[in-house]
């Protein structure tokens, strides 16, 4: 069983939907009786215009256990986006958690203790999408929860692989910047 007392962390990205759907979760897991409880409390507490901290619900009244803070990664500045993240991507992020009870990567006998930090990435061209697919984006934000959920507890990658592969692996972004093809 995984020690909760200090703090997993893990990422994931998962794509391959309509644009803009793409997820790209990190997250932090403890035991909020240590110092997940802090970082917890602290960061909703710590409300900040544009980064609003809220849990992950399944539903208006119906919080998800473990306990579930969701942090914009992008600045909220449009209704729409904020009905999207508050929403659609919020009710998945609750469903990620929970499939991670269900496959025994967050013990259900602990789900009272535990807290779950989720920085969520949305890509702001919601905003602007008239036919946006919630479904595929639901689908989407809740399968790379649970995959970052799993990567977190299992310590994935771990630090041989990374040692192993370090020169083989290149950030998508720079190698874009290297063939001229970021856009400014």
């Amino acid at each position: 069983m995984t020690d909760f007392m200090g703090i997993k962390v893990g990422e994931a990205l998962v794509a391959g939907g309509p644009a803009g759907t793409a997820a790209e979760p990190e997250v932090a897991i403890g035991d909020l009786r240590g110092p997940m409880g802090t970082a917890f409390a602290n960061q909703m507490a710590d409300q900040q215009k544009g980064h609003s901290k809220v849990l992950a619900i399944m539903n208006t009244d119906v919080m998800v256990r473990p306990a579930t803070l969701m942090v914009s990664k992008v600045t909220v500045k449009d209704n729409k986006y904020t009905n999207v993240l508050m929403g659609t991507v919020q009710g998945a992020i609750a469903n990620g958690v929970l499939d991670a009870v269900r496959e025994g990567y967050l013990p259900k006998e602990q789900a009272n203790n535990l807290g779950v930090i989720v920085s969520v990435w949305l890509n702001p061209m919601v905003a602007d999408q008239k036919d946006l697919d919630h479904k595929i984006l639901f689908e989407i934000h809740r399968k790379a929860t649970l995959e970052a959920i799993r990567k977190a507890v299992q310590d994935e990658p771990n630090i041989d692989y990374l040692l192993e592969n370090q020169d083989k692996i290149t950030h998508k972004y720079y190698q874009l910047g290297l063939e001229g093809k970021i856009n400014q």
